[in-house]
């Protein structure tokens, strides 16, 4: 009984956290309370604690989670500067005159959007209270608007630069480090958020080409979900010097920030802080920044960045004692007694992760699941880019899977009345199919992930 001790805590955790009990809390408390227990019982060593400080001493020194509140910022000041919005309006005037046009440009800006924070709340939020009511008002058909917004919404998870692939690149490398040592590699190669944001770049240009195509080819064949816009509508287009004075600087931004990323120019700390720099010049020539904008910008990026260091911090915790208690030479064990080897042990804990999806955000599953899985199917010969960007987009299909995924509560949140939950999750159905064939494609080929980093070394 003792040895399981490792998996009750598991489920204990998974148990509190739906009750609805803060995560970094419910972490570090579940953690500390079985630690108790068992140094009372005996099957606890209480010097696995005296680890924590120097693991939280390392994440203040980490100069990669430095990017989270840059990026955080980034997205924040180009919501609250309307810039965002104005790129959406922008857009919908460039796509407008073809059937479906007000959907792509949907997807492009929210992957745009998703991109700069990489917060599936926020993204689904945002292109909600922007774009749903202007669908709606169109003529677009319920099912179509909502699932279009939805899945556009969880592209954070896996549109480079994004928060999510940031924390994921940090974990995975910890993982890898630790995977080569418990093999005997005393000098371990590393792998870098840069690195996922590379392996990230083709699969997530390729799910937005994918999404495109489903949107064109569907609105042809019912044409009644997308009506045509009105002759008003085209006549008071804007000119095309118009548009693209509109579209031109968030692109150029976030080009400009990736792309300094992927050539080498920067790092992802370093390319953030251009990016946040950037985003707040943009909103104040363009007349949208003022005093009370600009302290809700620090608030909101303050809030996001305390939660992700206060689960951080629980998430220590948690590792701590689970490896205390032997559970990872518990995971160890029944991978590889899995039938199917390496196979059966990475399809086992995509669908366990895809699971969790439905009761934990991508923070907490980044923190408490992968440092736990991560370094034993790394042993087994699995490469870091590619698992980290499996799970990325495993995770994406499970927060637009119903009936619990995330962003489909988010989407009900600020939905119209006139929208039924059946609409939303009809909606997502095949924007869901897309998601599994893609990752399908990335379990039978490889290289769409590996390729790009392997040249950019």
């Amino acid at each position: 009984m003792v040895e399981y001790i490792p998996l009750i805590m598991f489920a204990a955790v998974c148990l509190v956290l739906m009750l609805g009990y803060p995560v970094a809390f419910s972490l570090a408390g579940t953690a500390l309370i079985f630690a108790g227990a068992g140094i009372v019982g005996g099957v606890f060593d209480s010097a696995f604690l005296s680890a924590l400080p120097n693991r939280l001493f390392g994440t203040i020194n980490n100069i990669s989670l430095m990017a989270v509140p840059l990026f955080v910022m980034m997205g924040v000041m180009l919501e609250k500067s309307r810039l965002a919005e104005q790129l959406l309006e922008n857009m919908a005037a460039m796509f407008g005159q073809q059937r479906g046009g007000l959907a792509i440009s949907v997807v492009i800006v929210g992957m745009l959007l998703a991109a700069s924070t990489g917060i599936v709340g926020a993204t689904v939020v945002t292109m909600g209270l922007m774009s749903l009511p202007t669908m709606l008002s169109r003529g677009y058909s319920p099912a179509l608007a909502t699932g279009t917004i939805c899945a556009t919404g969880t592209l954070g998870q896996i549109i480079p630069p994004s928060i999510a692939l940031v924390l994921l690149g940090d974990i995975l490398s910890s993982a890898y480090q630790q995977a080569q040592l418990n093999m005997g590699v005393f000098n371990p190669k590393t792998v870098s958020v840069g690195d996922l944001f590379m392996g990230a770049l083709v699969p997530g240009l390729l799910l937005v080409a994918l999404y495109i195509v489903y949107l064109l080819i569907y609105t042809r064949l019912n044409p009644e979900t997308a009506p045509l816009p009105s002759a008003d509508e085209v006549d008071n287009r804007p000119s095309a010097v118009a548009l693209l004075a509109g579209i031109a600087p968030v692109i150029v931004l976030i080009v400009a920030v990736l792309g300094s990323i992927l050539i080498g120019a920067a790092t992802p700390t370093e390319a953030a802080g251009v990016g946040a720099f950037g985003a707040t010049a943009l909103a104040l020539l363009k007349g949208e920044l003022d005093l009370p904008r600009l302290r809700d910008v620090g608030r909101q990026t303050l809030e996001v960045t305390s939660m992700v260091f206060m689960i951080l911090i629980g998430a220590a915790v948690f590792s701590l004692v689970f490896r205390g208690f032997g559970g990872e030479e518990l995971i160890q064990r029944l991978f590889e007694q899995m039938p199917g080897g390496v196979i059966g042990a990475t399809a086992v804990v995509m669908l366990v992760i895809f699971l969790l999806g439905f009761i934990l955000d991508f923070i907490e599953i980044t923190f408490v699941v992968v440092p736990i899985v991560g370094p034993i199917l790394l042993m087994m010969g699995i490469d870091p880019i590619w698992l980290g960007i499996m799970i990325a987009i495993n995770l994406q299909t499970s927060f637009l899977t119903p009936p619990f995924g995330f962003a489909l509560f988010y989407l009900r949140g600020v939905a119209p009345t006139t929208v039924k939950t059946s609409d939303i999750y009809r909606g997502v159905l095949p924007f869901i199919a897309i998601q599994l064939l893609l990752l399908t494609m990335i379990a039978l080929w490889p290289g769409l992930v590996t390729t790009l980093p392997a040249l950019l070394k």
